[in-house]
């Protein structure tokens, strides 16, 4: 019994795209704590124009989330959202990143009322100069990675292990001990 030929053409160009991502994702190369955080200048929900630089001398955390309106990245962007005050009290801006569209934004900024810009990186980018980019060749998501980046401008903690029920709670927890320790 033989298969037909398109399933041998779509089992090729699985696997090619595989390869492809396996291999464009390994060449990435890797930033670390200490190191300037690179600057960026992306549109937000309202179509003004956000730079990280803007932010020199304040603490940000930039998150990257893969889609708005999916499940998980829903239950992150309302738990910045509900705990907005106490990232406000540690003097923390945050800045959220996916590659959905300012349109996207707009309306995922809206329904769930989040107080905080979501940045478009429709090319991927900025996502890919954080190592946060899953490029499937065919689409692109930004990987669920968060940066707490001090107020010199430079990466103080990388989190690519991400819980988004539990993320806020460690980054609030972690951006304090770095504040302390700042001082």
């Amino acid at each position: 019994m033989s298969l037909p030929k398109p399933y041998f053409v779509y089992t090729f160009l699985l696997l090619a795209l595989a390869s492809a991502a396996y291999f464009h994702t390994a060449q990435a190369q890797t930033l670390q704590v200490g190191e300037m955080a690179p600057d960026f200048s992306l549109k937000n929900q309202h179509d003004k124009t956000v730079t990280l630089s803007q932010f020199k001398g304040h603490w940000v955390i930039l998150y990257f989330y893969p889609k708005d309106e999916t499940p998980g990245c829903t239950t992150e962007a309302c738990s910045f959202r509900d705990n907005i005050n106490k990232l406000i009290a540690q003097k923390a801006t945050i800045l959220g990143v996916s590659v959905d569209s300012v349109s996207s934004h707009k309306e995922f900024q809206t329904k769930h009322k989040l107080p905080f810009d979501l940045l478009a990186d429709k090319n991927g980018l900025v996502a890919k100069q954080y190592d946060s980019l899953l490029d499937l060749i065919v689409m692109k998501f930004a990987k669920r990675h968060t940066f707490i980046i001090n107020p010199e401008g430079r990466i103080a903690k990388i989190y690519t292990d991400v819980d988004p029920k539990e993320h806020v709670r460690i980054v609030l927890t972690d951006l304090k001990a770095l504040q302390r320790s700042d001082h």
